[in-house]
């Protein structure tokens, strides 16, 4: 039923839950799994030059964490006996990149965690996982914290 599973990963607690819910679909259907882990290169853009330098340690700090999420999340699924590729993609909008990676891998099914935030903390904060929900054009699994 579902031929290439996409799965978001951010290295908190609810992705590795989600990672979890993944294998078990993978193992189901015998699926692809890609691995993704989406950077804004842009997190500085509009806050003038003086913070050049806080922008190159950000992009260098996040590469080397989403380096080792895509890491930990690969062996998680190997040591499953599943194969996962890993990919690191830039976005300006994190959905905007989960979405673009799983149209680019021709991913057929979406499994992402949430992390559950209501009232004030989501309307501040934003959700991810709303906004891959509301413009996805295939199906998307949440797995709750």
């Amino acid at each position: 039923m579902f031929k290439h599973i996409l799965v978001p990963v951010d290295g908190s607690s609810t992705a590795r839950q989600a990672i979890g819910k993944a294998m078990a679909i993978a193992e189901a259907f015998k699926s692809e799994v890609t691995v993704v882990y989406v950077i804004d290169p842009y997190a500085f853009t509009g806050v003038g030059t003086d913070f050049a330098y806080g922008q190159a340690e950000y992009l260098s700090a996040a590469a080397a964490e989403a380096d080792e999420a895509i890491k930990a999340a690969t062996q998680a699924f190997e040591a499953r006996g599943i194969n996962a590729r890993g990919s690191v993609v830039e976005g300006h909008s994190i959905y905007r990149g989960i979405l673009d990676a799983a149209a680019s891998v021709n991913a057929d099914l979406v499994v992402m965690g949430s992390h559950g935030r209501r009232g004030l903390e989501r309307l501040v904060l934003g959700s991810v996982t709303a906004q891959v929900l509301s413009h996805a054009h295939l199906s998307v699994l949440v797995v709750r914290e």
